[in-house]
């Protein structure tokens, strides 16, 4: 009898990535290219840094907190896709 690899129900770097995408598009009304640095393109304020970090706490099931609280994490949709995978990982290795 073979059995199945259990399979991950982790997201895809790139699947992190669609989602971030979306909900920048939907809030600024703009694509943004996964390395486009959101604050020197003047694509992000302080407020919407705090509720892009309430919305990639509750969309991907995480906490944000301390260090990973730096402004550089969420500059791009790449560094936040990063963030979200490590902490996602983390926990999990948490939870074992």
């Amino acid at each position: 009898m073979t059995t199945m690899p259990e399979q991950s129900t982790e997201p895809t770097a790139q699947a992190v990535a669609e989602r971030i995408s979306r909900f920048l598009a939907e809030r600024t009304k703009k694509t943004w290219e996964p390395d486009v640095d959101l604050f020197d393109s003047g694509g992000m304020s302080s407020l919407f840094a705090m509720e892009l970090v309430v919305f990639l706490e509750e969309a991907f099931d995480i906490e944000i907190a301390g260090r990973d609280l730096r402004l550089d994490n969420f500059r791009t949709v790449a560094r936040m896709t990063g963030l979200v995978r490590r902490l996602r990982e983390s926990d999990e290795d948490e939870r074992g």
